[in-house]
């Protein structure tokens, strides 16, 4: 999947790179982009029960974002979306599901001055809420909160009329711990720190 987003991307880019005009401008970008979360899969257990080998399956799905301008270099962008649902796994097989609402908040610098062709790079701060927590036949929970760090590099493409392509790669540390329901004691870590790859479109006004 990431390997198709990036190589229509680079096609995208080449051909749409002639139609790139001056009126690129303004203080606002809202896109649309389709978003595809890879896992890092890097949950432990104290013990077996708790457990072993924890992650959750990859997927693909919509999202919107908006991007404000400080300056024509300086912006902070906000990812949103509606509450993913995933399978969660255990070397034994699937444990249950969980549903997850990740807003991310960056700070960005734009490249500007490049001729149909916009690259940025940020880094900011990510939290998820997790709820739907449905794990082990509901003797398991987790920390229903987690903040961490989120990088990123994208670019935007012109197309003309305010209109642009984006290509965007973000990686975002999610982690929360894993609980007995019936006594609250932390038996281990469901570590998602996903690669997150995004391809949509965007106007600027």
């Amino acid at each position: 999947m990431k390997k198709h987003l990036i190589a229509l991307a680079a096609v995208a880019a080449t051909l749409a790179a002639p139609l790139a005009q001056a009126q690129d401008t303004g203080s606002w970008i809202v896109r649309g982009r389709a978003l595809h979360l890879d896992s890092a899969d890097k949950g432990t257990a104290k013990d077996t029960a708790a457990a072993a080998g924890l992650r959750v399956d990859n997927k693909t799905f919509p999202e919107v974002d908006i991007t404000y301008f400080f300056t024509p270099n300086l912006a902070a962008e906000l990812v949103l979306t509606y509450p993913q649902k995933h399978d969660v796994y255990t070397n034994a097989g699937l444990l249950g599901t969980v549903k997850h609402l990740p807003p991310t908040l960056s700070l960005q610098y734009h490249v500007t001055g490049l001729t149909g062709f916009r690259p940025y790079v940020g880094a900011g701060l990510n939290y998820t809420r997790f709820s739907g927590i449905h794990l082990g036949n509901d003797t398991i929970t987790l920390d229903k909160n987690s903040v961490g760090l989120a990088f990123g590099a994208g670019a935007d493409v012109p197309l003309g009329g305010g209109w642009l392509l984006n290509v965007d790669v973000k990686k975002v540390h999610i982690h929360t711990d894993v609980q007995v329901k019936s006594s609250g004691a932390t038996v281990g870590s469901l570590k998602i720190d996903p690669v997150l790859f995004s391809l949509g479109v965007g106007y600027r006004f």
